[in-house]
């Protein structure tokens, strides 16, 4: 497509850079067959979120993304799904995650297109991805209806812990109903995902996940009752909580009265 930026027309120095660049990488995800159309209106939509955060990283996200790692490193088989939108932004991250955690990564799309799922699962592994699994038409997670009931029966299926970034609400619902720990990345704390969740990183997935493969790395020798002690001291209502203050602007009213 013509008159579209790369990600090499973007400056460095560009105030908008991490914004741009975002941007760009969901685009040629486009490009490549790799991202939806519906993807690109699911960004704009957390991009106006990330704006009423000020574009940073909150500590209430922080202790979600400790939590998170905690979950992580004390689940017997935790799998990482990914869809296009994370496949167009993260892929390293995802791998190295995956890498550290010793966990499939799992391709799982809304809009049914097994191409797309082969393109995603491609470019993982050009990505680095050593273990990419894909749907099974026989093999289905009960309470969904839509195409993402379809799992694979070595990974979603079998998993106790699934990290969902950028996800829809239906399947989580669904996972959290049929016994599962799910973990997300949502900008938006008033989702479904968001409330459903048992650890909901309310931050852009660009920023929290590098963030969560520094806490895995350092919390990976950790001795499992001091991972339990974090999982038992985190409180995911708080954290929404704060997240919508800050978003209403109700933390900014507060500081100006001190």
């Amino acid at each position: 497509m013509r008159g579209e930026e790369t990600t090499k027309d973007i400056p460095a120095t560009h105030p908008r850079h991490l914004s741009l660049m975002t941007r760009a990488r969901l685009t040629e995800g486009v490009r490549q067959g790799m991202t939806s159309f519906d993807g690109l209106i699911a960004h704009g939509r957390g991009e106006a979120f990330d704006y009423l955060l000020g574009e940073r990283t909150h500590d209430f996200a922080l202790r979600s993304i400790e939590a998170a790692t905690a979950h992580f490193l004390t689940a017997d088989h935790p799998v990482i799904s990914v869809n296009g939108n994370t496949a167009a932004l993260v892929p390293a991250e995802l791998v190295m995650l995956a890498e550290l955690l010793d966990s499939p990564l799992e391709v799982n799309i809304f809009h049914p297109s097994p191409e797309r799922e082969l393109l995603i699962r491609d470019h993982l592994i050009a990505h680095g991805a050593r273990k990419v699994l894909l749907s099974e038409k026989e093999v289905t997670l009960p309470f969904l209806d839509s195409n993402r009931r379809f799992v694979n029966s070595r990974g979603i299926y079998r998993a106790d812990l699934v990290f969902v970034p950028l996800e829809d609400g239906d399947r989580c619902e669904a996972l959290i109903r049929s016994g599962r720990k799910v973990i997300t990345i949502d900008l938006n704390p008033l989702s479904r995902t968001a409330q459903t969740a048992s650890v909901t990183v309310v931050d852009n997935i660009v920023r929290a996940l590098p963030l969560l493969l520094d806490r895995v790395k350092q919390l990976n020798s950790f001795a499992q009752t001091s991972l339990h002690e974090i999982l038992e001291s985190y409180d995911n209502r708080s954290v929404l909580y704060e997240a919508e203050r800050v978003l209403r602007g109700e933390e900014g009213l507060r500081n100006k009265r001190k």
